[in-house]
């Protein structure tokens, strides 16, 4: 475990690069602030060439006009086949029509033979947006929660990253609508569960790793200048 430079043992919560989550914002030591989107996926084989040009398009089009990193997390995951089936039933429950229960028992059971011989696995995609550049609402030495004299402007900080990580949120959710990749911010909870998710996944691993700020995924329009983005 690591020391402190007066020598008592650092706690866990010093070893985390997170202070709190706070309205569905991410508050990591050193004063950075961070929202989280997550977004679905296309089925893009699927679609014909005219319209996976119109994705590749559209998807350019959202990177060029963005000013600011964002870092793209993808998750794969083994499928949660009951969970699946459930929802399945429950939309096929009011349904009068018998063609369609028996074609989902047929569904059911297909679902259910292909898992007992393979792993399924499903992707998830989130986007993380930063607030701020070059550390505009840093906090550096002021510790959550806020005290002393300092902590008016810690306040006013976290509150304008707040505001400006709403508008960001947005405007990413509108530029990935734009070509049929609808998102939703996280909440606070979600935000737990997610990062609990990262951090559970990180201590599972036979070899030693920290868990340590990534680089963000750089828009070509923006400087190459990697932000820890703290996922």
């Amino acid at each position: 475990m690591r020391r402190h430079r007066e020598g008592r043992m650092a706690s866990v919560q010093d070893l985390l690069p997170l202070e709190d989550i706070v309205d569905g914002v991410l508050c990591l030591r050193g004063g950075d602030y961070r929202a989280v989107l997550e977004a679905q996926s296309v089925n893009f084989s699927l679609r014909s060439d005219e319209e996976q040009e119109g994705i590749m398009a559209g998807y350019r089009a959202f990177l060029n006009a963005l000013s600011y990193p964002i870092q793209v997390l993808v998750r794969i995951l083994p499928t949660d086949v009951e969970t699946y089936l459930a929802a399945l039933r429950e939309r096929l429950g009011g349904r009068g029509a018998e063609t369609l229960p028996r074609l989902a028992l047929d569904h059911e059971a297909f679902v259910r033979r292909l898992a007992r011989e393979r792993t399924l696995l499903e992707r998830r995609f989130y986007v993380v947006v930063p607030a701020g550049l070059d550390g505009a609402f840093e906090r550096r030495a002021v510790r959550w929660p806020w005290q002393g004299n300092e902590a008016k402007a810690a306040r006013q900080g976290f509150e304008a990253a707040r505001r400006q990580l709403t508008f960001r949120s947005q405007e990413i959710a509108q530029g990935l609508v734009n070509f049929g990749v609808p998102a939703r911010r996280l909440g606070s909870e979600e935000l737990a569960q997610l990062w609990y998710a990262f951090l559970a996944a990180e201590l599972a691993r036979p070899r030693k790793t920290t868990f340590a700020s990534r680089p963000a995924v750089v828009s070509e329009k923006t400087t190459r200048k990697e932000v820890p983005l703290g996922l």
